[in-house]
């Protein structure tokens, strides 16, 4: 772990809690053929420099906390000092599955987190007010995350052949950051762990013991760099937000 700053100064929004930032860039990259894609780059900077930017600026967050790679941890570490993200409190290293990755930067956030985001550090196009609209109802329910209502219609398949066409008007996908209640994220990895459960998305966690999570309206654009050719969407999307 490399610790960047210890005093953390947080004036209150009166509608919104102190909520810390767990972001989340620990991942292999197995899909990108031998692209590291957190250090990829899109337009002026890298993946996770663009992520980690926009949730410096803003205001709905009060620390940020970096789980990464044994390599990256320095050179990470090294960014974050350079460009001056005065918000990120630390950089902690990861685990072998995404659950141990996401507890390990629970752990490390301030003990004055009521709420913890949970992001995907490789969903670079992120913008503040989705992270807004989703701090604050998580504000107000206890867990929330962005979504978008899926496009294809979707088929349950057993071995190649269709089982089922689940209705697509309650159909979403969801996105990051997904943000809870403190002590309700960590009850609910607590018990995930502990279970050998592996999950893929932390709404996961919340919802297997029996809590509700509210969606908040997300982005087409707020896409997850998760094989090359998404790096070539995410830089199409960059340029037509540039050029406006």
């Amino acid at each position: 772990m490399v610790i960047l700053r210890k005093a953390i100064e947080w004036r209150q929004d009166g509608r919104i809690p102190f909520c810390s930032a767990v972001i989340v860039a620990a991942g292999s990259a197995t899909r990108m053929n031998g692209i590291d894609k957190m250090m990829a780059r899109l337009g002026d900077m890298t993946v996770l420099e663009r992520t980690l930017r926009t949730f410096n600026a803003c205001k709905c967050i009060a620390e940020i906390v970096v789980v990464t790679r044994e390599d990256l941890i320095e050179p990470v570490a090294a960014l974050c000092r350079d460009i001056s993200l005065e918000k990120v409190g630390s950089v902690v290293l990861g685990g072998d599955e995404r659950t141990n990755s996401v507890m390990a930067g629970v752990d490390s956030v301030s003990p004055h987190a009521r709420l913890i985001a949970i992001h995907d550090g490789a969903r670079p196009l992120v913008t503040g007010e989705i992270i807004r609209r989703t701090v604050l109802k998580a504000a107000d329910t206890g867990a929330a995350a962005p979504a978008v209502p899926m496009k294809d219609t979707v088929k349950v398949a057993r071995r190649g052949v269709i089982e089922a066409t689940p209705e697509r008007s309650s159909l979403y996908a969801v996105q990051t950051p997904q943000i809870f209640d403190a002590d309700l994220i960590r009850g609910a990895l607590f018990k995930a762990e502990q279970e050998n459960i592996t999950i893929t998305d932390d709404c996961s966690a919340v919802e297997r013991i029996g809590m509700k999570v509210h969606l908040t309206e997300g982005s087409d654009e707020n896409v997850k760099i998760t094989t090359p050719i998404d790096l070539i969407v995410a830089q199409a999307i960059l340029d037509r937000r540039n050029a406006t």
